[in-house]
């Protein structure tokens, strides 16, 4: 490596989009699914709290959605406005608190498939979260949540790793669990992303700390937001036509939540 240093990804836009964009395909396709079959009403507004770069904002925009989202770091919102007004949309997403937000209007359906959710380490962030979200739709609209549960039967995934090309531009990407304390309820994870250009390269180094959740800690969070309801839960395959049933071995969870 030419250069180490510590730093988050989410301060290098460029680097996320592809990180986290690669596959961008199978999660639109199945939005898409879910919008159109199990949302209560016609889905128009879409929203993205944690949007990061909009990797998906843009194209829901291009397949006639009117989208907004938010996240807490201007260098990502700034990446997914310029691209939404490249391709002649609004620049519709601001630097908010995924926490404590309120929108001017109403969406349909609201999505966040990539564990953002797990950033909110307290039980009340993840609560005042959900509820901003059912404050934010509309009757019969969705939510889109996924995230890893923490597995009771069974040894949890500790270690994972993928890499992503654009062009020129190569991030290798690694992610291992640091600490896991289920009393806490807290998981320290490192991650490192070794990027590759034509004319450098660099490892980004970043620590990362989550929230758990079992299967049932997260119903009882659900439940404590009674204007919304689990309507189906699928994996990380973004099968429409496969849902899952969580059982205690369950681990990538992506839970489709209904505004009553």
């Amino acid at each position: 490596m030419n250069q180490v240093i510590q730093a988050s990804l989410y301060d290098y836009p460029k680097y996320y989009d592809l990180v986290y964009g690669s596959d961008w395909k199978a999660e639109f396709d199945f939005l898409v699914a879910c919008f159109e079959n199990l949302a209560g009403r016609t889905v128009r507004r879409v929203f993205e709290p944690a949007c990061g770069t909009g990797r998906l904002m843009y194209r829901l925009a291009k397949a006639g959605c009117e989208v907004s989202g938010l996240d807490l770091n201007p260098r990502a919102v700034d990446y997914c406005n310029r691209r939404l007004e490249r391709h002649g949309f609004p620049a519709s997403a601001f630097v908010g608190d995924m926490a404590d937000f309120r929108l001017p209007r109403k969406v349909d359906a609201a999505f966040n498939t990539i564990g953002s959710f797990r950033h909110l380490v307290s039980g009340r962030a993840a609560q005042d979260h959900l509820q901003c979200i059912a404050n934010c739709l509309n009757k019969g609209g969705l939510y889109v949540l996924g995230f890893h549960l923490t597995p009771t039967v069974g040894q949890p995934l500790e270690e994972e790793s993928w890499s992503a090309r654009r062009g020129h531009l190569c991030v290798n990407t690694y992610m291992w669990t640091a600490e896991r304390n289920l009393r806490r309820r807290e998981e320290r994870l490192g991650m490192t992303c070794d990027v590759y250009t034509p004319t450098k390269t660099l490892r980004l180094n970043e620590e990362i700390i989550f929230r758990t959740y079992t299967k049932r800690q997260f119903e009882k969070l659900v439940s404590d937001v009674p204007e919304l309801e689990i309507a189906k839960v699928f994996d990380f395959h973004y099968e429409f036509e496969n849902p899952v049933e969580l059982g205690p071995e369950t681990e990538d969870a992506v839970f489709i939540l209904r505004k009553r």
